[in-house]
């Protein structure tokens, strides 16, 4: 099976989103991997175009967003090129399922989805564009605690529920996981005793070009987010994701980097806590705000403590992340193997990129730059070496390399090819969970 080339493009920029320069730059990375959209897609086909729309701004800094979701002018580049090679006739889907407590409507005003929509309507009336929010449930918080939660309708065609079985990374990790909501007992009853299920957007899977548009950041449970980390929006619950394994590396865990009294008091304090909240949501509702504080006061800040798996020492998110892109690549909508290869392209958004505490709190570093290629491996590996970071220190990207019945790439590292050559790299920084565990040798 075809798991695309080792090529990546950079195009180089100015860091600003200029219709026309966006434009240029998107055709130029089309050149330099010697691929036409013509041959990737075809009149009356669909395709699924999949930015970063993970929160409408930076968490404590609303005003701020351009370094946060993939920029609607590269999203919109996309869509024309798209629209133009399939002359005008079939069906593109842009989708992403945001963090759950995130505004989809104010998502797509800040990446201007609506103006693209009358556009397309107006230039190619036989494109039916649609943009679907993948998410099942959407949650309005507290101060950091779920006040509500609102079911959502199905994605389009539903959901497909994959188990991996004896074939995901996670088979080498020991539980139990935590994923995003306080019913831990969820995650562990998709994940435990040989059993690895995901719960992904028919509509992604069955795409006939998949289009990874992701934005070039730093991330706190990964080390960086790029074409890989991206998947993470094609699952419709994020409570099938396993974003640590609670405990200590000595109890085989990965929440807290040390066994502690302070890290041991914390993690059974916060345990203890979410088991209210899932068990009694009013209560945590008027609880939340005051132990929020106390746990503050007496443990630190999320933003400056390492809890939660936001450390170096993570060894669980990069799994998952490994998993979702497994059942991209080797499954179908109907969660059968692939009977052909599937397409695929990554157009990585790094006008203005995001260093330090990333995902959501992320600061913008202009860097006028994207990234393209046919396989996320190899898109990941130049953007870590482009960021500054060191390849090999980066779980997610190092694994990926290895031989596996349901392989990510069929090259090694050293077979990647960078077109033009790389140049001098950024020196980003990185969350600092990560800071003095990832950075390349100067």
């Amino acid at each position: 099976m075809s798991l695309g080339s080792p090529r990546v493009a950079v195009v180089r920029q100015t860091a600003e989103y200029s219709p026309a320069r966006i434009e240029r730059s998107v055709a130029a990375t089309m050149d330099l991997l010697g691929l036409r959209w013509s041959a990737l897609v075809s009149p009356g086909q669909h395709v699924l175009l999949k930015p970063n729309m993970i929160r409408q701004s930076h968490s404590g800094r609303p005003r701020e967003w351009a370094q946060i979701l993939t920029h609607g002018q590269v999203l919109s580049a996309v869509t024309r090129a798209v629209a133009t090679a399939m002359r005008g006739e079939g069906r593109i889907t842009i989708a992403d399922a945001p963090q759950t407590d995130s505004d989809f409507d104010a998502i797509a005003e800040r990446m201007e989805i609506p103006a693209l929509l009358d556009h397309v309507a107006r230039e190619y009336p036989k494109i039916r564009l649609s943009v679907v929010d993948l998410r099942r449930e959407v949650w309005r918080t507290v101060d950091g605690v779920v006040a509500d939660r609102k079911k959502l309708p199905d994605a389009p065609g539903g959901y497909v529920c994959v188990d991996l079985g004896a074939d995901s990374a996670l088979m080498e990790k020991t539980g139990p996981f935590y994923g995003a909501d306080y019913d831990s007992g969820f995650t562990a009853r998709h994940h435990g005793e040989g059993k690895h299920e995901y719960l992904l957007a028919r509509i992604a899977l069955d795409a006939d070009l998949f289009v990874n548009l992701p934005k070039l950041k730093t991330h706190k449970k990964v080390g960086i987010t790029l074409s890989l980390k991206n998947l993470v929006g094609i699952n419709g619950d994020k409570n099938y994701l396993p974003h640590f394994s609670m405990g200590t590396p000595r109890s085989g865990g990965d929440e807290l980097p040390d066994d502690g009294f302070s890290s041991g008091l914390q993690a059974r304090s916060i345990h203890a806590f979410k088991r209210v909240l899932s068990a009694a949501p009013s209560v945590g509702v008027l609880l939340g705000p005051a132990a929020k504080r106390i746990g503050t006061a007496v443990f630190g800040a999320t933003e400056d403590v390492v809890r939660s798996g936001n450390w170096h020492g993570n060894d669980t998110a990069w799994r998952m992340v490994h998993d979702l892109n497994k059942i991209l690549f080797h499954f179908d909508g109907d969660g059968e193997r692939r009977s052909r290869p599937l397409r695929y392209l990554s157009i990585a958004d790094g006008i203005i990129a995001g260093e330090g505490n990333g995902p959501m709190e992320a600061d913008a570093l202009p860097c006028g730059v994207l990234l393209a290629g046919t396989n996320p491996v190899a898109v990941d590996w130049a953007a870590a070496a482009l960021m500054g970071f060191d390849w090999t220190k980066i779980p997610m990207i190092r694994e990926a390399f290895r031989p596996s019945a349901l392989p990510l790439a069929t090259f090694g590292p050293e077979s990647v090819e960078v077109v033009p050559e790389l140049g001098a790299p950024f020196r980003f920084r990185p969350h600092f969970g990560w800071v003095g565990h990832i950075e390349a040798d100067q």
